[in-house]
């Protein structure tokens, strides 16, 4: 690529449409541009960078036995309604009808249309195990898209299934998926985690996610400095749940406390320890009312609350919601007298005499017990924080932020149950087929990689991720012998393999130099006045210095350079 003679452009000032690294990285480089909330286009230089990671990806599926096909994205809803998930994902989903009225939706993932690819070739036991997979653009309507890349309206996911008899096959067939996608995320020099998670809306047996580390990361890893636990947050179990307030059970007393609505004022203006506070809030979940109880230093953890109520849909009570149900302020909410079923973490049961809402304006109570008001259920409902005991082996938990990047589930026969996928065994006995799937975001993985490789002159990336591997910049366009030997060395690398950008433009080196850069070309090669005596420099993106080398032994230094870097 000749950049005199191509699309390309950078910005100087940084993006304020980004909030994140990565993403005002990734517009200045003129890599992406957003072309509306949520939506982002790829420019040739991004594009690049796109299909090196697709293309990884593809490899190491092929590798694994996934077979590739294309699935629409157009799709019926009434598939979506027959698995019963249309209603779960409610207004994530965008929907749009024919000139005849007939609905349809823009698929936000495509287990039923796997499962109806599947059947056409899934008749006995003899036919499985097999695995499927495409790359193709999903579509959700993210209330609140942000972080670039990272929560989007359009992406692109690799999505597989695996299809087998029993569990046992299934098993097989996810550790080969699992397997894979260690070896994509190490090519690509990513630090990740692997935490297990929720299933969500996928539902199933097993949920594992692969999270690339980043402090701008939406979830939570809760880790341990013993063993090897790794979770998301919010399955993690606390423990720290069974000390018992060894207090005598005094008389239930309300306490003026005016204008307090938090945690900190009463801790400050009264003197009240925080363990002995439990805080009280108004959800509503799936269209009913629940008042929810933690301790004060903990959080409710929303997961865990709509397990328990097997429920689907979960937000906090609205504050006209709040003053209805407690007849009071905003801040003022308790158990005692409440209106809605009273739902409790376990860490509440051993507490004695703490201080809660009194549902009164200005007013707290103080010494409540439990005697003192109606739970309808106890269960764990609190995140973890850091310095917790790890539920498997005592030692204590710490957190990190990750970016989710790939996804595992072991569906089992969630979806060919209700789309009525069976196969017929040796005694011709008809069974579900058991199901796996498999979810990689190919534009998340270049925000992660951005994000975790950057400095203040812009992106470093992996050689077999880098949009070239070679960036040869021109200083004078007007010296006839530079510009012989820039040329000479461009299709000499070109012509050998070596994927190369050649900077020569009317620009300053400067400028020139930023450029390449912001863009994270790893290997620069600086064509000036050395050149008399048949020497170049010769910069890579992470070092400081530059060499110089002799002309003749370029191909050689730099095809050594990317051998080792490349994985």
């Amino acid at each position: 690529m000749k950049l005199k003679e191509s699309y390309f452009f950078t910005i100087r000032e940084n993006s304020k449409d980004e909030e994140t690294v990565s993403g005002n990285l990734l517009v200045r480089s003129g890599m992406v541009k957003k072309a509306g909330s949520g939506i982002y286009y790829f420019l040739p230089m991004g594009l690049r960078v796109f299909k090196k990671v697709e293309n990884i990806v593809r490899e190491e599926m092929n590798n694994a036995g996934a077979q590739e096909l294309v699935m629409p994205s157009m799709l019926p809803e009434d598939v979506y309604v027959k698995s019963g998930r249309r209603e779960n994902f409610g207004d994530d989903m965008f929907g749009l009808k024919d000139r005849y009225g007939r609905k349809y939706v823009l698929g936000p993932t495509h287990e039923e249309m796997f499962v109806e690819a599947a059947r056409e070739h899934i008749k006995s036991y003899k036919d499985m195990p097999i695995n499927l997979y495409q790359i193709a653009n999903k579509y959700r309507d993210e209330p609140r898209p942000r972080y670039g890349l990272i929560r989007v309206r359009e992406f692109s996911m690799k999505d597989a299934y695996s299809f087998d008899r029993d569990l046992d096959g299934l098993h097989v067939s996810y550790m080969k998926m699992f397997n894979a996608y260690k070896k994509i995320f190490d090519r690509m020099e990513i630090d990740y985690k692997i935490v297990t998670a929720s299933t969500g809306v996928m539902g199933g047996l097993l949920s594992e996610e692969f999270q690339a580390v980043t402090d701008i990361g939406e979830d939570v890893l809760v880790l341990c400095d013993k063993c090897d636990l790794s979770s998301n947050i919010e399955i993690t179990e606390c423990v720290d749940q069974k000390i018992v307030d060894q207090e005598e059970e005094k008389e239930l007393e309300m306490i003026y406390t005016p204008n307090v609505r938090t945690i900190d004022e009463l801790v400050n203006d009264y003197g009240i320890p925080t363990e002995k506070m439990a805080k009280t809030l108004i959800y509503k979940i799936d269209g009913k009312f629940y008042a929810v109880m933690v301790k004060s230093h903990r959080e409710v953890n929303e997961y865990k609350l709509l397990r328990l109520l097997n429920a689907k849909e979960i937000e906090l009570a609205a504050f006209e919601d709040v003053e209805r149900i407690t007849h009071a302020e905003v801040g003022f909410a308790g158990p005692v007298g409440c209106e809605v079923p009273v739902i409790i973490d376990n860490e509440v049961i051993g507490m004695k005499n703490f201080l809660v809402g009194a549902n009164k304006t200005d007013y707290h109570y103080k010494n409540v017990n439990l005697k003192d008001f109606e739970v309808y259920l106890q269960a764990d409902i609190a995140n973890v924080i850091e310095g917790d005991k790890c539920p498997c082996c005592g030692g204590n938990l710490y957190f990190k932020k990750g970016i989710e990047i790939g996804n595992t589930f072991k569906l089992g026969t969630k979806y060919s149950e209700s789309l009525d996928l069976t196969y017929l065994d040796e005694e011709n006995n008809s069974h579900p087929v058991v199901m796996g799937c498999y979810g990689i975001g190919i534009g998340r993985i270049m925000a992660a990689i951005v994000e975790q490789n950057n400095d203040e002159n812009g992106i470093i990336l992996p050689m077999n991720i880098a949009p070239y591997h070679v960036s040869i910049v021109l200083i004078n366009d007007k010296d006839k012998k530079q510009v012989k030997v820039a040329e000479k060395l461009y299709n000499d690398l070109t012509k050998k393999g070596i994927e190369v950008v050649l900077d020569n433009r009317n620009e300053r080196p400067g400028v020139k130099f930023k450029d390449m850069d912001l863009i994270g070309i790893p290997i620069r090669i600086t064509v000036g006045k050395k050149v008399e005596e048949d020497q170049v420099e010769l910069k890579l993106r992470t070092d400081k210095e530059s060499t110089d080398i002799n002309i003749k032994d370029v191909y050689k230094t730099v095809s050594k350079i990317i051998k080792e870097k490349t994985l």
